[in-house]
């Protein structure tokens, strides 16, 4: 080894010599600064996660924001330790007060004839709350309306939520009730000004700190995270209904807490159509009674969307669902008959539908009717009153002028074949839910027949055949254009019985 190699092997030993020295001299000042560092983050931490609370309570003249006026709001910010900032007023809400809530809250007309409109003191507001997590007991109610008048004041609020309900639930399970008045009880909480925005604004404060001291800070964490649900998700529904709802297409019924169903929908993606019923805090007064009152969701999963809505139709005139608006239309009402009259003269006639008469055609409307029948009436040189079209009697000159029963009935004969070929019947043949099965819709003489699934590979030539894997369902206008737009976009689905 030459001297080069020995001089850099020799400064090698003095390096390693000083760095040892130099971890044992320093080395517990270094743990000690990582340590210091880890819990200063903590710190940070804490700050930054306990100091954005804000818990709101407010009274109102009504259920819902789009049509009701705040009377009283209640604003105290928390930094997870204590109060640090708070706001409170009375609030004129530009609208009488409905006595019942006046006998409730004690705030009465001439109270509030004086305070200052929502309006003047949205700007106060908006600062407390803009930085915060909103808090409160049911906590989309008060969001509901305050984020809507804050609108109409010109502010933009878009928080974090929390529910103490929800929070309650997690930390003190088992309680018997977890309304504010309760859960006040159940922990010793004293409420001075019950049903004002004040007094149960402070008694929030309380319970919320008292969730602080038990397993609080662990649960809120998970709670305000995105993905979590808790903070959008109805007060009674529980988050894992939405976990389990598929990504596939289907309905789902929305239910209470007594199982009776308030809403049908359906879905090409189940789990994200349902999550945006929840997500968006329209104040409306339907939507917010509804999303007081669900409790549960369940589900049918489909092979496609043509099943959804088919299946969703026909479910919604099935169960006339209260919060379903559309598709309640009248069930097709009438009917299109023929008869033979007492000289031998086939006759056509609208008339409601009877229970055991089948009908040549069904019409929702009874000018539907009479529309296509003046149509068939002009094209193939049909008398007007043997067609119903004129309610006056044939006179006796009148019969004598028409043609022999043997000459005209043929051509009126002919008017209902060219009918029947304008209704045609055939299957619709889709993928099912998996391999072993497909999806089969049968129209039949122009009408939805029913739906079910046919195991995989099997023909669908025979009709009756095919009839005994379906399940029937009621015929109407939705499905019936659903199922005829669907053929005309894919045709090769389509298969002519």
């Amino acid at each position: 080894m030459g001297l080069e190699g020995r001089k850099r092997i020799q400064k090698s030993k003095v390096k390693r010599k000083k760095s040892k020295r130099f971890v044992r001299e320093r080395g517990p000042f270094l743990l000690f600064n990582f340590d210091f560092l880890l819990i200063l983050l903590n710190h940070l931490a804490f700050v930054y996660l306990t100091s954005m609370y804000a818990i709101v309570d407010i009274e109102t003249t009504g259920g819902y924001a789009a049509a009701n006026g705040i009377t009283e709001i209640a604003v105290l910010v928390h930094d997870g330790q204590r109060v640090v900032k708070q706001f409170e007023t009375l609030v004129n809400p530009g609208q009488p007060i409905p006595r019942y809530i006046q006998s409730l809250t004690g705030i009465t007309d001439e109270m509030v004839s004086d305070a200052p409109r929502f309006e003047e003191v949205a700007a106060t507001v908006y600062e407390m709350l803009r930085e915060t997590v909103f808090v409160a007991h049911n906590v989309n109610f008060d969001y509901s309306f305050v984020k809507h008048h804050l609108n109409g004041a010109g502010y933009t609020l878009n928080t974090k939520k929390l529910c103490t309900v929800r929070l309650s639930r997690k930390v003190f399970p088992g309680l018997p009730s977890y309304s504010l008045g309760n859960l006040c009880r159940s922990l010793q909480i004293s409420v001075q000004g019950r049903h004002r925005a004040g007094g149960d604004a402070r008694a929030t404060v309380q319970l919320f700190e008292q969730c602080l001291a038990g397993k609080g800070r662990e649960y809120i964490q998970d709670m305000l995270r995105r993905t979590s649900g808790e903070q959008w998700l109805p007060l009674q529904l529980d988050p894992g209904d939405i976990r389990r709802l598929p990504a596939a297409p289907g309905v789902y019924y929305f239910k209470d807490q007594r199982g009776k169903i308030l809403y049908v929908g359906k879905a090409v993606n189940l789990r994200r159509r349902v999550s945006s019923h929840f997500t968006h805090n329209e104040p409306g007064r339907r939507r917010q009674i509804l999303l007081r009152q669900i409790a549960k969701v369940e589900y049918a999963e489909c092979a496609s969307e043509l099943e959804a809505i088919v299946l969703e139709s026909a479910e919604i005139r099935r169960l006339w669902p209260p919060y379903n608006v559309s598709q309640k239309q009248p069930q097709q009402q009438y009917g299109l008959y023929q008869f033979e009259d007492s000289r031998g003269y086939l006759r056509l006639a609208i008339d409601r539908r009877k229970k055991h008469l089948p009908c040549l055609y069904r019409f929702n409307l009874l000018h539907e009717g009479q529309v296509m029948l003046r149509k068939m009436a002009d094209e193939f040189r049909l008398h007007e009153k043997l067609c119903s079209l004129n309610k006056k009697p044939l006179s006796a000159e009148e019969y004598t002028a028409l043609e022999k029963p043997s000459e005209y009935n043929p051509r009126l004969q002919q008017a209902l074949t060219v009918l029947q070929q304008q209704l045609p019947t055939f299957a619709v043949v889709d993928q099912g839910r998996n391999r072993d099965e497909q999806l089969c819709l049968l129209m039949e003489k122009g009408s939805f027949w029913g739906m079910g699934y046919l195991p995989a590979g099997m023909e669908t030539q025979n009709i009756e055949q095919i009839r005994e894997y379906l399940q029937p369902y009621a015929d109407n206008d939705t499905i019936r254009n659903s199922i005829y737009s669907f053929v005309a976009k894919y045709p090769e689905k389509k298969v002519f019985l």
